[in-house]
């Protein structure tokens, strides 16, 4: 019996210590909650390849007049900061002194005119002597070289009166070209010099043209190869131009040429492009930020930037699928104003936007929103205008569109 007890005791014992050990050896599970993110979706769309750059509004002309007689102002005919057409009266100079020079050429050119027609009558007369050989050949080959000798005075004094009446053109002085004045330099009553050495000095009136008007920029000599192989095909290239900020977008024109050297010091190239200027946004000299469109790219897949991560060299996404988020390698390709072009995804895949740092393969995880509602209606809504941020340098960068 006490053998019996004994070995119900141990049973009981070694029971004991097997659940004992059981519940330590049995790890203490714990469900985690679903990591909160939000949401990206990958679309479709158009994103062009842009090259940022800085530049100077340059006009297309800007003419510094100076006097090509000399006289006295008698009136300035333009107000400061005027918009003038071609062949506006601009100053006026003092011209009777070339009006009476130009009168005494007149007159000499009447006067040696009838002496030549005096001599060609003789000239016909010694011609019908000499027919009926009334007349010595001296005679009339003397009256032939003098009636040539009379055509070379005519000839001079045509000379000299053209000559006087461009002075007299010269003492009103006109707009070359349309565009706008600047500050008045001279003032009624002033003496000026012909031109603009010696004492002459400062111009009559600057004139600068805004309509059209061009902006200079600098590219980097690595990008110049798929801006030639554009122009080869003779595609027009658009160029935004921004303000000093890069915030508001003052215009759009096209590339109208490149420089013919790339400058060595620096490694860019020269471009011009040229603007309309319909609204006077353009200012000569003015400091502006400009984007080249070089290329548009079709029918690919865009994703916010921010949803693409890497590790090392390699780009990945979190894929989100069945309320869990599985890695997927991808190849980023260009991107601007929050939008990149990939590779490895298709349109419609919702990918992760936020909490990565508690992401993992697998990971189980909730919307916090609606996927793709911060950039859906960027991507396939109306095409909107793309700033450069202050203070780029000038080096490519790129920018979405939306399908068309």
């Amino acid at each position: 019996m006490r053998l019996f007890i004994w070995c119900v005791l141990l049973l009981l014992f070694a029971f004991a210590f097997y659940l004992v050990v059981t519940q330590k050896a049995a790890p203490k599970t714990r469900m985690l909650p679903p990591v909160v993110i939000t949401t990206g979706t990958a679309q479709k769309g158009n994103i062009g390849v842009y090259l940022d750059a800085i530049g100077t509004v340059t006009p297309v002309y800007t003419a510094s007049i100076f006097s090509q007689v000399t006289g006295s102002v008698i009136s300035v005919d333009y107000h400061e900061g005027q918009l003038v057409t071609q062949g506006t009266l601009l100053v006026d100079i003092d011209s009777r002194p070339y009006e009476a020079t130009l009168l005494q050429a007149q007159g000499t050119l009447e006067r040696d005119q009838n002496v030549l027609e005096e001599a060609k009558m003789d000239l016909q007369r010694y011609q019908d002597a000499w027919a009926r050989n009334a007349v010595a050949r001296q005679t009339l080959e003397d009256q032939e070289k003098l009636v040539k000798q009379d055509e070379g005075t005519v000839k001079n004094d045509q000379g000299a009166v053209e000559y006087d009446q461009l002075q007299v053109e010269y003492c009103h002085i006109t707009a070359p070209f349309t565009g706008v004045v600047g500050l008045r330099l001279v003032d009624p009553g002033n003496l000026v010099n012909a031109g603009s050495g010696g004492t002459s000095t400062n111009p009559l009136v600057v004139i600068t043209q805004l309509q059209p008007i061009t902006v200079i920029f600098t590219i980097p000599e690595d990008s110049l190869a798929p801006v030639q192989a554009q122009l080869r095909k003779n595609a027009v290239l658009t160029v935004d131009v921004y303000d000093r900020s890069g915030e508001t977008k003052l215009a759009t024109g096209q590339l109208l040429a490149l420089d013919n050297q790339i400058d060595t010091t620096t490694g860019t190239l020269k471009l011009r492009a040229v603007f309309k200027n319909d609204d006077f946004a353009l200012f000569p000299n003015q400091f502006v930020n400009t984007r080249l469109l070089v290329q548009m790219l079709e029918g690919v897949t865009l994703v916010p930037s921010a949803c693409i991560q890497q590790n090392g060299q390699a780009s990945f996404v979190y894929v989100l699928q069945d309320g869990a988020v599985h890695v997927r390698d991808v190849q980023p390709g260009v991107s601007d104003n929050g939008i990149t072009q990939v590779t490895g995804l298709e349109a419609g895949e919702v990918v992760a936007d936020s909490s990565f740092d508690k992401l993992q393969d697998n990971a189980k995880v909730s919307v916090a929103g609606e996927a793709g509602g911060a950039w859906g209606a960027h991507a396939s809504g109306a095409h909107g205008d793309h700033s450069p941020h202050a203070g780029h340098s000038p080096h490519a960068h790129h920018s979405p569109q939306p399908d068309q």
